[in-house]
Protein backbone atom coordinates (compact mmCIF):
# COMPACT_ATOMS: atom_id res chain seq x y z
CA UNK A 1 0.00 0.00 0.00
CA UNK A 2 1.08 3.47 -0.99
CA UNK A 3 -1.07 5.14 1.87
CA UNK A 4 0.34 5.35 5.36
CA UNK A 5 -0.61 6.07 9.24
CA UNK A 6 -0.49 9.82 9.14
CA UNK A 7 -1.21 10.84 5.86
CA UNK A 8 -3.78 13.87 4.94
CA UNK A 9 -6.50 12.15 2.27
CA UNK A 10 -9.41 13.41 0.53
CA UNK A 11 -11.93 11.30 -0.14
CA UNK A 12 -12.32 10.23 -3.62
CA UNK A 13 -15.75 8.29 -4.23
CA UNK A 14 -18.84 7.41 -1.39
CA UNK A 15 -21.07 9.83 0.90
CA UNK A 16 -18.39 11.44 1.95
CA UNK A 17 -17.21 12.68 -1.23
CA UNK A 18 -15.27 15.81 -1.22
CA UNK A 19 -14.09 15.41 2.99
CA UNK A 20 -10.47 15.29 4.05
CA UNK A 21 -8.70 13.46 7.23
CA UNK A 22 -5.71 11.87 8.64
CA UNK A 23 -5.25 8.48 8.72
CA UNK A 24 -5.74 7.00 11.97
CA UNK A 25 -4.89 3.05 11.27
CA UNK A 26 -4.28 0.82 7.76
CA UNK A 27 -5.04 -2.52 7.09
CA UNK A 28 -3.40 -3.87 4.29
CA UNK A 29 -4.62 -7.12 4.65
CA UNK A 30 -8.13 -6.41 3.55
CA UNK A 31 -7.17 -2.82 1.69
CA UNK A 32 -9.01 -0.36 4.17
CA UNK A 33 -8.20 2.53 5.63
CA UNK A 34 -9.50 4.12 8.63
CA UNK A 35 -9.91 8.14 8.50
CA UNK A 36 -10.70 10.42 10.94
CA UNK A 37 -13.88 12.23 10.71
CA UNK A 38 -15.16 9.82 7.79
CA UNK A 39 -17.66 7.45 7.72
CA UNK A 40 -18.77 7.72 11.09
CA UNK A 41 -21.06 5.23 12.43
CA UNK A 42 -23.48 5.20 16.10
CA UNK A 43 -22.41 2.49 18.29
CA UNK A 44 -24.69 1.05 21.23
CA UNK A 45 -22.31 0.57 24.46
CA UNK A 46 -23.74 -1.56 27.11
CA UNK A 47 -22.50 -1.17 30.73
CA UNK A 48 -20.26 -4.22 31.31
CA UNK A 49 -19.45 -3.36 34.91
CA UNK A 50 -21.34 -1.97 37.90
CA UNK A 51 -20.55 2.48 37.80
CA UNK A 52 -19.36 2.14 34.28
CA UNK A 53 -21.38 4.48 31.31
CA UNK A 54 -23.36 3.01 28.67
CA UNK A 55 -24.08 5.02 25.74
CA UNK A 56 -23.69 5.92 22.26
CA UNK A 57 -21.04 6.64 20.79
CA UNK A 58 -19.48 7.66 17.24
CA UNK A 59 -16.86 5.31 15.79
CA UNK A 60 -15.15 6.36 12.07
CA UNK A 61 -15.50 2.73 10.25
CA UNK A 62 -13.16 1.46 7.69
CA UNK A 63 -12.93 2.51 3.94
CA UNK A 64 -11.34 0.80 0.91
CA UNK A 65 -8.10 2.42 -0.05
CA UNK A 66 -8.97 3.19 -3.49
CA UNK A 67 -11.62 5.35 -2.20
CA UNK A 68 -8.77 7.79 -1.02
CA UNK A 69 -6.16 9.97 -2.45
CA UNK A 70 -3.36 11.67 -0.85
CA UNK A 71 -3.39 15.37 -0.69
CA UNK A 72 0.06 17.14 -1.52
CA UNK A 73 0.97 19.76 0.57
CA UNK A 74 2.65 21.90 -1.97
CA UNK A 75 -0.13 21.61 -4.68
CA UNK A 76 -3.19 20.81 -2.02
CA UNK A 77 -4.83 18.48 -4.09
CA UNK A 78 -5.58 15.04 -4.24
CA UNK A 79 -2.92 12.92 -6.47
CA UNK A 80 -1.51 9.55 -6.97
CA UNK A 81 1.61 8.83 -5.18
CA UNK A 82 5.09 7.86 -7.08
CA UNK A 83 8.22 6.99 -5.88
CA UNK A 84 12.03 8.35 -6.67
CA UNK A 85 15.19 7.11 -5.83
CA UNK A 86 17.63 9.24 -3.94
CA UNK A 87 20.94 8.27 -2.25
CA UNK A 88 19.78 4.70 -1.54
CA UNK A 89 16.20 6.19 -0.29
CA UNK A 90 13.06 5.49 -1.69
CA UNK A 91 11.25 9.02 -1.45
CA UNK A 92 7.55 9.42 -2.23
CA UNK A 93 6.36 11.99 -4.89
CA UNK A 94 3.14 13.70 -5.74
CA UNK A 95 2.51 12.82 -9.15
CA UNK A 96 0.96 16.12 -10.31
CA UNK A 97 3.58 18.44 -9.26
CA UNK A 98 6.50 16.32 -8.22
CA UNK A 99 6.62 17.84 -4.43
CA UNK A 100 8.26 15.25 -1.98
CA UNK A 101 5.61 13.80 0.32
CA UNK A 102 6.51 13.32 3.94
Amino acid sequence: MRIKKGDNVQVLSGNDKGKTGEILEVNPKADKVIVKGVNVRKKHVKARKQGEESGILSVECEIPSSKVGVVCPKCGKATKIGYKIEKDKKMRICKKCGANLK
